[in-house]
């Protein structure tokens, strides 16, 4: 019986986790790790390292025993967290991006064919500027006054965008440098409101929605930011500017709070980017105290993984929309599952897709035109890590 076997994988460290599996019939496939934002990208390139020891010479095709391997047989992978599981991502994605090479193939015809052939998209945080600000400085910028909220969904308006996600709470009432909100987390809210928030928050989002109109959705991000009391109330203020759904209005540790926010606060809620699994979303599901389940595909497990939440999310007719906040291979893996899956809602295009950074970091460059992505239809996931980027990041091969 004929078999594909994995000989090395090269892990690289840049801007963004990645990986390149190695087969013995020359064959490559690159996947993604999705913390490479935030604390914990050290841990899943080490991880990514981990991890790739336990695959060499198992057959690439065999994706669902390769995840059950490194589920069962790693100890923490049973529960192990987000950093375990983003690795298993890396290496389920990269596989997956094998098999549809050898069979010369775009993935989303291995996982069903096509539901959508086109996919709507938002212009994502907004908060940190779109278009004109951020190639005008290549890099982002943190805005405060409403004016400016006004005017940022005017540009991603203009770009062709119907749909647009902000973080109201993100900034600070008063301006500080971006590094320091990153680093000292004094936007957080917790327990009572005070009215300068509120009303802060407030006035952004009416903002935007006086800039978007009727015709443009908005999506409001709060980041965990916030607790269930503070959230419910943000959550009741926002009602009338007509919410597409309110995503991760508290940290996703204990389900039943998403449902007393639902209640509180009338609007549509979503989470999943720091959620890890299928387990982990069950409760979720299972309470629908979520309409949006926001799996990140390079976080949760992979392609495999990623598809199996979507199926399940269908059941209790929950919407999909996969959280894209990473590089090229991220966002190409998305496109191929959200292609499939009859639940899919919208895909994220974040403004981190402007930088030059993440231009350059892909083999081929893709951004959606008047507002929706097309799928690629080269064999695999349709994306490599460019020459550029794997010179120049730090590299670690296993063998």
């Amino acid at each position: 019986m004929y078999t594909m076997k994995i000989t090395s994988v090269e892990c690289y460290l840049g801007k963004f986790i990645t990986i390149k599996i190695n087969t013995d019939e020359g064959i490559s496939g690159f996947g993604e790790a999705g913390l490479a934002y935030g604390n914990c990208f050290k841990s899943a390139f080490g991880q990514c390292q981990d991890f790739s020891k336990l695959i060499i010479g198992m057959d690439p095709f065999n994706t669902e025993k390769i995840w059950e391997h490194l589920h069962r047989d790693t100890f923490w992978g049973m529960g192990g967290g987000i950093v375990l599981s983003s690795a298993m991502a890396a290496i389920d994605t990269a596989c997956w991006d094998i098999k549809g090479k050898a069979l010369k193939l775009p993935v989303y015809k291995l996982l069903g064919g096509k539901t959508n052939t086109k996919l709507r998209t938002y212009a994502s945080q907004l908060q940190f500027g779109w278009r004109k600000r951020i190639e005008e400085h290549d890099s982002m910028q943190l805005l405060y006054e409403p004016k400016e909220y006004y005017d940022v969904v005017k540009d991603a308006v203009s770009d062709g965008y119907d749909a647009v996600k902000i973080d109201p709470v993100f900034a600070p009432t008063e301006p500080k440098p971006l590094a320091e909100v990153f680093t000292t987390q004094g936007n957080q809210v917790r327990g009572i409101y005070r009215e300068q928030d509120l009303k802060r928050s407030v006035e952004r989002i009416a903002a935007a929605r006086d800039a978007a109109g009727d015709d443009v959705d908005i999506i409001v991000e709060i980041h965990s930011l916030l607790d269930a009391n503070t959230a419910s109330t943000l959550g009741a203020a926002l009602k009338p500017y007509r919410v597409l759904y309110y995503e991760e209005p508290t940290m996703p540790c204990n389900p039943s709070l998403f449902l007393d926010i639902k209640h509180r606060s009338g609007l549509p809620l979503a989470t999943g980017e720091r959620i890890s699994t299928r387990l982990n979303f069950r409760s979720f599901f299972e309470q629908r105290s979520i309409d949006v389940a926001q799996p990140d595909l390079c976080n949760t497990g992979g392609i495999t993984e990623t598809k199996k939440i979507s199926d399940m999310a269908q059941v209790y007719d929950i919407g999909v929309q996969i959280h894209v906040c990473g590089g090229p291979i991220a966002t190409a893996a998305a496109l191929q599952v959200e292609a499939v899956i009859p639940n899919f809602v919208i895909h994220e295009e974040h403004n981190a897709n402007l930088l030059s950074s993440y231009k350059r970091a892909g083999k081929y460059f893709y951004e959606p035109k008047n507002g929706f992505y097309e799928v690629p239809e080269l064999p695999g996931i349709g994306q490599e890590m460019s020459d550029e980027y794997l010179e120049t990041a730090q590299k670690v091969i296993i063998k």
